[in-house]
């Protein structure tokens, strides 16, 4: 399996602030100093209920290949770095310990879903990796995880690699789109490279190069028979277009064996176009025929349209899925919360104006809890990093704001969602295969009650702080309460 990240080397791609820094904490002494970093993110795009976690994989190769080339280092001599600094950037070995929430893992606001261990130097300078990877793969696959639910059991189809930012948004967001529920892409270096299917049948300009759109259908279904779909938008869908691809069927599938694959609806009023179309080939004997329909789509567009009667089997999504044009951005964000003194992990805070934006302090792990009776996920809880939350055991949780609202479960299994990916720069974790997980993300989505899965105001899932973790952060909110008085 290809693996492009393995082929360029991208140690550099950090803002500067972490190289300056990097450089103050070496020439101070703190280089080595442990120190514990949490990524999370703060709100769900679309405001949904939920979020799916994506980019371990190409997270796991950039961290596995971290090395400061001698180009690197002359560019750093240049911006005026220490020499000590740079003589230790020559030798560079990653060696932090490394847990996160697996891919297609669902996700929510306020937990930690990748958590770093290590020395300051090393923990700052892969933030900006860190955060890009994760914040980007995980807001595909959550878009398209939302188009997926939106089409029921129909197939989607990622369209958008012209579309997309850069090559790297068209391969990782067409790899993160599969995991989050398309059934296949346009992007055929993702088959390459991740096993992803890769899909297409003709453009517009197909049909133009010919004299007549039926030459140009004949043309194609004489070439690919067995997988015969077409376009048929570019002049009339009703009146030309549907008419010569059922006549090119009886000409050029049928007498070789084989049945239609189905037609393309690529402009106009689809939803309209499609239950007309459906009658066409229902008439014609074609009731097997399958209607794909295109441009421009999402979650939105295509649960309005299935609403509305369409006649439709599958749907290829393009810019605005492989953009996530309605909400473009994660948002995730990357945080120290603890150091270490010796044996002891000091827990670190940031407090802020915006409540929303101070942080959880401490070394900490998640728990997932599922209630035996339904298989259903209840509520996550964020503990310390020590603490173990029995299955079966009678354990209260509470809503870390409204901390007054309390419940106490005792018919659950609590299950850990951190797995460990590297013991000190050793990679002790192997990424499931792509297909994996997407049935696990599946299996994850399919534990959520209906009401979280709700497109326009779901209902807010349960994210809460165990009371150990709870009393820390409110210790150090009393501290520096008291400190700015």
């Amino acid at each position: 399996m290809g693996n492009t990240l393995k082929e360029r080397n991208l140690t550099m791609l950090t803002d500067f602030y972490e190289l300056s820094m990097a450089n103050g904490y070496f020439c101070n002494g703190l280089g080595n100093k442990i120190t514990w970093f949490d990524m999370f993110f703060r709100q769900v795009p679309d405001d949904g209920g939920f979020a799916i976690m994506a980019g371990l994989r190409q997270l796991i190769d950039y961290l596995e290949n971290l090395r400061f080339t001698q180009k690197d280092i002359e560019l750093l001599r240049k911006k005026g770095f220490n020499e000590d600094f740079l003589s230790y950037l020559s030798s560079f070995k990653f060696s932090c310990d490394v847990w996160a929430i697996p891919e297609g893992t669902v996700i929510f606001p306020g937990e930690p879903i990748v958590t770093v261990r290590g020395p300051v130097i090393e923990a700052q300078l892969i933030e900006t990796m860190v955060l890009l990877t994760i914040n980007h793969q995980s807001l595909i696959a959550t878009k398209a995880n939302r188009i997926k639910r939106a089409a029921g059991n129909r197939t989607i189809m990622e369209f958008g690699s012209r579309r997309a930012q850069g090559y790297d948004g068209a391969i990782y967001g067409a790899r993160a789109a599969y995991i989050g529920g398309c059934d296949a892409t346009a992007c055929t270096i993702d088959e390459r490279d991740y096993g992803v299917t890769a899909v297409g049948t003709m453009a517009h300009s197909w049909v133009q190069l010919f004299d007549t759109e039926l030459e140009a259908f004949c043309a194609y279904a004489r070439q690919y028979p067995d997988q015969c779909t077409l376009l048929v938008d570019t002049y009339n869908v009703l009146k030309s277009g549907v008419p010569n691809a059922i006549e090119t069927f009886k000409r050029e599938v049928l007498p070789r064996g084989f049945r239609p694959q189905g037609i393309r609806i690529d402009s106009g009023d689809i939803t309209y176009l499609s239950k007309k179309a459906r009658k066409m080939l229902d008439d014609a004997g074609f009731p097997d025929c399958k209607i794909v329909a295109s441009n421009s789509l999402d979650e939105n567009i295509i649960r309005d349209m299935l609403i509305q009667g369409a006649q439709l089997d599958s749907f290829g999504v393009g810019e605005r899925l492989i953009t996530a044009a309605s909400a473009p951005v994660f948002g995730g964000v990357y945080k120290i919360v603890a150091v270490e003194e010796g044996d002891k992990i000091i827990p670190r805070i940031k407090l802020s104006e915006n409540v929303s934006k101070i942080t959880t302090p401490c070394a900490k792990r998640v728990y997932r809890l599922y209630d035996n009776e339904t298989g259903k996920a209840l509520a996550d809880v964020v503990t310390l990093f020590n603490e173990v939350i029995e299955s079966g055991k009678p354990y209260e949780i509470f809503d870390p704001t409204y901390t007054w609202k309390r419940k106490v479960l005792d018919n659950f299994t609590a299950k850990e969602l951190h797995v460990k990916v590297f013991d000190h720069g050793k990679k002790v974790y192997n990424s499931p295969d792509i297909k994996d997980i997407k049935a696990y993300c599946n299996d994850q989505v399919n534990t959520l009650w209906d009401e979280i899965k709700r497109f326009e105001n779901p209902h807010k899932y349960y994210v809460d702080l165990s009371q150990n973790l709870w009393n820390e952060k409110k210790k150090l909110l009393d501290e520096y309460a008291v400190k700015d008085r």
